[in-house]
């Protein structure tokens, strides 16, 4: 199992494409891992600062989405969640910070997440990942250090300024843009297409560019801006919510259902 195992994001990243999440709010159900599959999602974003979810359900989850492919990603409650091991050692493949402002924040993701000589995340063994075979420390450290994703979130005007620094600290996978909260705290809320919102972008673009790191963006429900963002740079993309998905295709479908039963 060992040998096989990998994170299926941070493999193609590394080849340079981009990769897209289902952002998970509602279904509960491990199955939505098999629909993010089917609907050409190559990871799920889980999202735990928004919505409740018990650690079991987030195992449940995370166990059958690296069964079939599709990295299982968390996004935490705030820099000092204090679930973030538990999650790493139970399936959970990357671990998205909300709300980072400065590089020593950055540090800190990096520290829980990440073991030695990259960080200080707690030793375990018998990791379920693995199968709960034995593994000699010397092989499991490295390898679940490579498939680590350590995401964190550029949500205001503090943290934008100080966003080179943050895509420099070492073990820090992805710079993701909270494009919604990025808005609010610019004074700009739902402003999409302000120029100060696509500089914003950019410039976190540039600064991963120059880090040799990943780009991502968050919250900017549109195909055309997230194509756009893809182009200029962005690589980790959140498409829309489980919940979105769900009410956009249902309301399609009973408006033209309706519209068809009006037409006779």
């Amino acid at each position: 199992m060992a040998r096989a195992y990998q994170n299926t994001v941070k493999t193609k990243l590394a080849a340079g494409e981009a990769v897209l999440g289902m952002s998970v709010r509602m279904v509960r159900s491990a199955d939505v891992a098999r629909l993010a599959k089917t609907t050409g999602h190559d990871f799920l974003f889980i999202d735990i600062q928004h919505s409740i979810f018990s650690a079991e359900t987030i195992f449940a989850i995370a166990q059958t989405a690296i069964e079939i492919g599709v990295s299982p990603m968390v996004r935490v409650r705030s820099i000092d969640d204090p679930d973030v091991s538990l999650m790493l050692d139970n399936c959970v493949q990357g671990i998205i910070y909300p709300d980072i402002n400065t590089a020593q924040q950055a540090q800190h993701a990096v520290d829980v997440c990440k073991f030695a000589p990259l960080g200080k995340r707690s030793v375990t063994g018998g990791y379920p990942m693995f199968d709960y075979a034995a593994m000699p420390l010397s092989d499991s450290i490295p390898l679940l250090n490579d498939t680590t994703l350590v995401g964190v979130m550029i949500e205001t005007v503090e943290g934008l300024e100080n966003v080179e620094a943050i895509a420099a600290v070492p073990g820090v996978d992805v710079v993701h843009v909270g494009t919604n909260d990025l808005l609010v705290d610019m004074g700009l809320a739902g402003k999409f297409d302000a120029p100060e919102i696509i500089a914003a972008q950019d410039r976190v673009n540039r600064a991963c560019a120059q880090a040799g790191i990943v780009s991502g963006c968050g919250g900017n429900r549109s195909i055309e801006r997230q194509a756009r963002a893809v182009k200029n740079g962005a690589r980790f993309l959140t498409t829309q919510t489980d919940i979105a998905f769900l009410t956009s295709a249902a309301n399609a479908w009973t408006t033209g259902l309706r519209d068809a039963i009006a037409k006779g």
